[in-house]
């Protein structure tokens, strides 16, 4: 819980719908690198055909196994050692994972395993830029309590469970001081993926957006 106000809610499925919408509309096949258990593949299983959702965690991928649609096809193995054939699929998609993962190794994995004109789309968490990042710290942390406690009331009023926590939320990895703030992923990824767009987000995370040419 929040220390301060003892409202809390989850920071990553209030970046679903940009992940979504980031999507092609002709998406057939999906990947969800580092799936956790399972809420987001959840969601992208009403946007493709098949989702394929991989975490290196068995109980992870025991407990996304537990709410996944039949659409969806949970996968255990390290994104850094799973073999996927060239150009395969349509979108690629991650949450809160790419910050645990070395960039210059696993870009090259995901690029390969896109096809032509599709999509990467990730939101991961960023080292703080201080002082830099000093204004958007401040409102992020006024919009994680605004927020917080508007989620909290609409909760109480109807149905919709507004971001809140889930109960398995405790054993996901944490990372709490990242390797890399905003302005050196966006110099990495720039370099491995000419185009990509890389934007700091409000409530502590980054976004990184890549169309992979037609040509590549």
């Amino acid at each position: 819980m929040d220390a301060v106000t003892g409202i809390d809610w989850n920071h990553n499925s209030f970046y679903h719908r940009f992940l979504v919408r980031q999507l092609p509309g002709n998406a057939t096949r999906v990947l969800d690198v580092g799936c956790g258990t399972g809420a987001f593949a959840v969601v992208l299983a009403g946007h493709a055909e098949r989702v394929d959702a991989i975490d290196r965690s068995p109980a992870m991928i025991e407990a996304a196994k537990q709410v996944v649609p039949a659409n969806v096809t949970c996968v255990l193995g390290n994104i850094l050692a799973q073999r996927f054939p060239p150009a395969s699929y349509d979108a690629i998609v991650s949450i809160s994972t790419l910050h645990h993962l070395p960039l210059d190794e696993v870009l090259p994995v995901l690029a390969d395993a896109l096809r032509p004109g599709g999509v990467l789309a990730a939101v991961a968490l960023p080292r703080t830029d201080l002082p830099r990042e000093l204004p958007i710290e401040f409102l992020a942390a006024l919009a994680h309590r605004v927020l917080g406690g508007v989620f909290a009331l609409l909760r109480t009023l109807g149905p919709g469970d507004w971001h809140a926590i889930d109960p398995t939320h405790a054993a996901m990895p944490v990372m709490l001081d990242p390797s890399l703030t905003t302005r050196q992923v966006r110099e990495q990824v720039t370099a491995l993926l000419p185009g990509a767009r890389v934007r700091r987000r409000l409530l502590w995370r980054y976004s990184l957006v890549w169309h992979k040419p037609l040509d590549r």
